[in-house]
């Protein structure tokens, strides 16, 4: 994949900004912050470089394959470049784990919140915290407040559409176990059945291809799609936050992990230090010009 133009750093750096200050509310239920420093037994067991992680004196580190943009860079998530690759880096950095000590594994998206033991320490791959999925696995705290929006291509009659009402008509199309396939069915309710797809690249396919007429995707992978590979494509606006609280994006651990409140509390400690947001600010947008549907 190509870096993605410098205009669109601009805008993927102030849609961030935007975007954490004018969250109010969507799919995941309110999240309890957990302290950036665990006491007791658990500040005993974060250790730094000594957790009980899957392989000892390594941090295992999985994500699904291919790695997108913007939160990956060239499909190669160890390289360190890219919004999630970053992250990971600096929460593996926070726990006391080098970047040499850091193992990455694939995980396919939907697999990596279902039921059951994980091969990973934990998962970072756009994952929006919810109260379903924390009925299988843990999360850490939100490492990235986001919107879902809509993409169509610019000459066809999903691009003028304006609000709810006028995506009912059409048909949609998302990645299968996303948030954005939630918005299809939870808030746009259309009348034509949704196309449902495993990966993102089939959502970007059915959409240049006509089989769709709208794609749902998070709001800064639409500013990529449509600047770097869907060029012909438009943002036609990102939907409001649902329920009282943002949507946010966590890692994914183990359900009763014993690493969730060491991991937790890294990802605190980057957000109250500012890393997570001068993070958010090199390799996202910080000026979402999308308007809201309604």
């Amino acid at each position: 994949m190509h870096p993605a133009p410098r205009a669109l750093r601009r805008a993927v750096a102030a849609a961030t900004v935007a975007l954490l200050a004018t969250a109010v509310g969507c799919a995941p239920q309110p999240e309890e912050t957990a302290s950036a420093a665990p006491s007791g037994p658990a500040a005993k067991s974060c250790a730094k470089g000594k957790l009980a992680t899957k392989t000892s004196g390594k941090l295992t580190i999985a994500t699904d394959e291919p790695a997108y943009e913007p939160w990956f860079k060239e499909d190669k998530p160890a390289n360190g470049k890219g919004f999630e690759s970053a992250v990971a880096y600096a929460v593996a950095k926070q726990l006391g784990y080098d970047k040499n000590a850091v193992v990455w594994q694939s995980v396919p998206f939907n697999k990596a919140f279902a039921p059951g033991v994980k091969t990973f320490d934990f998962d970072i791959n756009q994952v929006s915290i919810s109260a379903e999925r924390k009925k299988a696995v843990d999360f850490s705290s939100g490492y990235y407040d986001v919107r879902q929006a809509v993409i169509a291509l610019k000459d066809g009659k999903a691009a003028r559409a304006t609000g709810i009402a006028d995506l009912k008509k059409l048909k949609l199309g998302a990645q299968v176990g996303t948030t954005s396939l939630d918005y299809i069915t939870d808030v746009v309710k259309p009348a034509q059945e949704t196309a449902v797809y495993a990966k993102n690249d089939q959502v970007k396919s059915a959409l240049q291809n006509g089989q769709v007429d709208a794609v749902v995707t998070d709001l800064p992978t639409a500013f990529y799609i449509t600047a770097a590979e869907v060029t012909n494509a438009r943002i036609v606006g990102q939907f409001e936050n649902q329920a009282g609280t943002p949507e946010q994006f966590g890692l994914v651990l183990d359900k009763g992990s014993a690493l969730t409140a060491c991991v937790t509390g890294a990802v605190d400690a980057l957000r109250e230090d500012g890393t997570l947001a001068a993070i958010e600010q090199r390799w996202l947008s910080d000026d979402v010009d999308a308007p809201v549907l309604k």
